[in-house]
C-alpha cells in the first residue's frame, strides 16, 4: 500500500505496480474479522484491512456542513435496499414533498437549503482531510462532493418528479443551475484546502446510458462541470469524475471539460476506456464485474482480471477497482482468490 503510488498514478507517472482501491470492503464483516484478526470494535481494524489488501486510494466525498438537506428544506428519501449482510441498511422510502412539476421548476437549491459560512466550510473540509490522513497515513485521502447537479436533483425530487420535470429542458435548466451553484460553493471550499485530489460524483446516467436527451448533457450539464473544476484546477488539484451507469458516450466530453480521471462501473467497456483514454487520463476501474465474483466461476473472474492486466499496459495511470463494488454476498474464498491473484500480477 502506498499513498505515493496513488499520487503518481493520478499524475500519470511511472509506478512499480498498479495502484489499487476497492469499495464496500467493510461490508464483509466476518471476512474482515478473519483476515485481520480484529473485532469490529478495534480501531486498528480498517487500517490493517487496507494493509492486507494493498489499498492505496480512498474514495471519499463530503457534502459539507449542510449536507443533510432534509434538515434544511424539502428533500425526497427514496429509501435504501438491503446491501449489508444483515440487512441493517434497509430503509423504506418516504413521500415526495414535490406534488407537481411546477413545484420542481420553481425550486432553487441555494435558497432552499442555504449555505454555511465559507470559512467554516473550508475549515471543516480541512479537518476531515487531516483526520483521514492521520488515521490512514499509507493511503491517499481524497476530497469530493456527492450531490452534484443531477445527483442533487435526484436527492431533492426523487426519480419520478425529476423525470417529469426534466422533459422540459428550458424550465429545468435554471433548476439544474441552482444545484450547480450549490456545488460550486463546495468546490471553491475544497480548492482552499490541502487535499490533492477531489472526486466529483454525479450519477447522471443509468446503466443503459442517458435518460435525458444527449444535448441536455452536452449543453446544460457538462459545461457546468467545467465551471466547477476551474477553481480546483487553479489551485493545483486533480479532479476525478465518478458516476454510476454507462456514460461511455459522454466520456470524451467529460475529459474535455477538465477531468483528470474517470471512475466508472464495468458497464462502461474497459477496453474502450483503456484504448481511448489510457494515454491521457487516469482510469479507476477494471473489467471485473462483482456479479462474476458473487455468482460465476473462478475461471470467469480470472479471465476478466487477465483482460484488465493486458489492457493496463496501455494505461499511463490505472487505479484497479471492481467498479460496481464488492457486495457482502461474495464468498470469502472468492475474495481471497481475487486479492491473491491481483497481488501476484500487479507489478508493472
Amino acid at each position: 500500500m502506498s499513498r505515493q503510488i496513488a499520487l503518481d498514478t493520478i499524475s500519470l507517472k511511472p509506478t512499480p505496480r498498479l495502484a489499487h482501491t476497492e469499495y464496500s470492503l467493510d461490508y464483509h464483516t466476518d471476512y474482515v474479522t478473519h483476515l485481520t484478526g480484529l473485532p469490529p470494535s478495534d480501531p486498528r481494524r480498517t487500517a490493517r484491512l487496507y494493509e492486507r489488501w494493498g489499498i492505496d486510494f480512498l474514495w471519499s466525498t463530503n457534502d459539507g456542513l449542510h449536507g443533510d438537506w432534509g434538515a434544511y428544506g424539502r428533500s425526497t428519501d427514496m429509501g435504501h435496499a438491503e446491501y449489508a449482510a444483515d440487512g441493517s441498511d434497509l430503509r423504506q422510502p418516504s413521500h415526495c414533498p414535490f406534488k407537481t412539476v411546477d413545484d420542481v421548476w420553481a425550486f432553487d437549491a441555494v435558497a432552499e437549503y442555504g449555505l454555511p459560512a465559507f470559512a467554516e466550510q473550508v475549515a471543516a473540509y480541512e479537518a476531515s482531510v487531516q483526520a483521514t490522513r492521520q488515521a490512514y497515513p499509507e493511503q491517499l485521502a481524497t476530497g469530493g462532493y456527492y450531490k452534484t447537479i443531477v445527483s442533487g436533483a435526484i436527492q431533492a425530487f426523487g426519480w419520478e418528479m425529476l423525470l417529469l420535470a426534466a422533459a422540459d429542458r428550458a424550465k429545468m435548466e435554471p433548476v439544474f443551475d441552482s444545484f450547480f451553484r450549490y456545488t460550486l460553493f463546495h468546490m471553491q471550499a475544497w480548492a482552499e484546502t490541502s487535499v490533492e485530489v477531489v472526486i466529483q460524483h454525479d450519477d447522471f446516467v443509468w446503466t443503459e446510458g442517458a435518460f435525458m436527451h444527449p444535448e441536455v448533457y452536452r449543453k446544460v450539464i457538462i459545461p457546468r462541470y467545467a465551471e466547477l473544476w476551474k477553481p480546483l484546477r487553479a489551485a493545483g488539484k486533480k479532479v476525478l469524475f465518478c458516476s454510476d451507469g454507462n456514460f461511455t458516450e459522454f466520456a470524451a466530453d467529460i475529459v474535455a471539460a477538465g477531468a483528470d480521471g474517470l471512475i466508472f462501473e464495468p458497464c462502461n467497456d474497459f477496453g474502450f476506456m483503456a484504448e481511448r483514454f489510457g494515454d491521457s487520463t487516469v482510469l479507476v476501474g477494471s473489467a471485473v464485474d462483482c456479479r462474476d465474483l458473487a455468482f460465476s466461476s473462478w475461471d470467469a473472474v480470472r479471465a476478466s482480471m487477465d483482460r484488465t492486466f493486458a489492457l493496463a499496459k496501455r494505461c499511463k495511470g490505472l487505479i484497479w477497482a471492481v467498479g460496481n463494488h464488492l457486495p457482502a454476498n461474495i464468498p470469502g474464498s472468492m475474495m481471497d482468490r481475487y486479492i491473491h491473484y491481483l497481488k501476484a500480477n500487479w507489478e508493472r
